[in-house]
C-alpha cells in the first residue's frame, strides 16, 4: 500500500460509529460471519484451519503479533461498510477532504522564479471533485503515482493557484512524502 492508500484507510476507520470487537475470539467470529467458512478465514489470515478453530473455541487467545495484526486489519477492512461508504459518498459530493502532508514540492514556473523543490508542510481542504477522483482511482486499483497526481493537482489548484487567482502557469510536482494524512 502507498502513503495515500494508507491515509484513506485510516480516515475510513475514523468513520466507525462503534469499535470493532476487541478479543481474538470475537474478531475471528466476526470474520467467520463475513466469510462463512473456517477455511476461508484461514486463507485470508494465512494460518491453518485448525488455528482458526482454536481461536473460535477460545483455546488460543494470544496469537503471535504478525497474526494479530492481520486479524485486526481484516476485521477493520470489513467493519461497518455502509457507514464508511456513506462517509465517502458525502465527502465526494458535498464536503470534500482535508489533506495534511509534509512533502517536497517542486515547480515549473516562469523564468526568474525559484523552482527548486523544497520541503513544505501543508494542510489544505480539497473540494469534493478531488475527493471523488481520489476514491474512484483507489477503488479501481490505481497505483501510488496516479493517487499522488490527483492530490498534486488538487493542491496545485487550491493552494498554489488559489482557485485561479494567481500563478496560472505554475505546475506543481509532489514527491518525497514524509507524512500524509486525510480526513473527511
Amino acid at each position: 500500500m502507498s502513503d495515500i492508500d494508507d491515509a484513506l484507510e485510516r480516515a475510513d476507520h475514523e468513520a466507525f460509529t462503534r469499535e470493532p470487537p476487541k478479543s481474538t475470539q470475537k474478531r475471528v467470529e466476526f470474520l467467520l460471519g463475513k466469510l462463512k467458512t473456517t477455511r476461508a478465514v484461514a486463507d485470508v489470515l494465512s494460518v491453518s484451519q485448525r488455528s482458526v478453530e482454536r481461536y473460535l473455541k477460545g483455546q488460543r487467545k494470544k496469537p503471535p503479533q504478525a497474526i494479530a495484526d492481520r486479524i485486526d486489519a481484516e476485521v477493520r477492512r470489513r467493519w461497518q461498510p455502509r457507514v464508511r461508504l456513506r462517509r465517502r459518498r458525502q465527502a465526494a459530493t458535498r464536503t470534500g477532504i482535508t489533506v495534511e502532508t509534509r512533502a517536497r514540492f517542486g515547480y515549473t514556473a516562469p523564468i526568474g522564479t525559484t523552482d527548486d523543490p523544497r520541503l513544505r508542510r501543508l494542510t489544505v481542504h480539497l473540494p469534493p471533485e478531488y475527493a471523488d477522483r481520489l476514491f474512484q482511482a483507489q477503488q479501481q486499483g490505481a497505483g501510488d503515482q496516479q493517487l499522488r497526481t490527483i492530490v498534486a493537482e488538487g493542491l496545485q489548484e487550491v493552494y498554489f493557484k488559489d482557485g485561479g487567482r494567481r500563478a496560472l502557469d505554475l505546475d506543481v510536482e509532489f514527491s518525497d512524502i514524509d507524512y500524509f494524512d486525510v480526513s473527511f
